[in-house]
């Protein structure tokens, strides 16, 4: 694949994740009864950058967990050697009972990683909402699935693929279009 397009830098990210923690504050009316579920990987790390600017915002911290949903996905091809799904691990220390659940993605696409992470956190309790928020919403979805919060909309054909680096883990934050 070859990269087509730029789409955002470290500060244009840094941004995004900032006007996406001031409207979950909007929305909800503070952070009383929500809690930021990252989806592994790149979400994880999008959502404890969300929560740090939350609690820059509000003073006080908001419950955090992350969700490797890969034994939820319907289209599983990661086993063991013995054939079996492989599970992962769910981080949430927090009890999601009627609490507001903001699941945090870096791209929403197709809309299975996001059924799949609903699927996982119905198994841990009926939280009173689920909300999603992604830093990139590029379209073509496959379920009825939408975003509550997104970083940016970028439109993309099926060819394209959104490629997303985080510091954390690609010592770099950049967004790009390659085809």
């Amino acid at each position: 694949m070859v990269e087509k397009a730029d789409i955002l830098d470290e500060q244009a990210i840094s941004r995004a994740i900032t006007r996406i923690a001031h409207e979950i504050i909007e929305r909800n009316k503070g952070i009383d009864d929500c809690i930021l579920v990252g989806i592994k990987t790149r979400g994880a790390f999008i959502a404890k950058r969300l929560a740090e600017k939350i609690e820059k915002i509000e003073g006080r911290p908001i419950l955090k967990g992350e969700l490797d949903i890969t034994l939820y996905r319907d289209d599983l091809s990661v086993k063991t050697k013995n054939q079996e799904p492989l599970v992962q691990q769910v981080d949430i220390e927090h009890s999601i009972l009627d609490k507001k659940v903001i699941l945090v993605d870096d791209v929403l696409y197709t809309g299975r990683t996001v059924r799949a992470a609903m699927d996982a956190v119905m198994d841990l309790g009926r939280p009173a909402q689920i909300q999603l928020a992604v830093l990139i919403d590029r379209g073509h979805r496959e379920l009825p699935i939408r975003a509550d919060f997104v970083g940016k909309n970028i439109p993309t054909s099926s060819d394209e693929r959104i490629i997303v680096k985080m510091v954390e883990s690609d010592q770099v934050d950049r967004v790009a279009i390659h085809e």
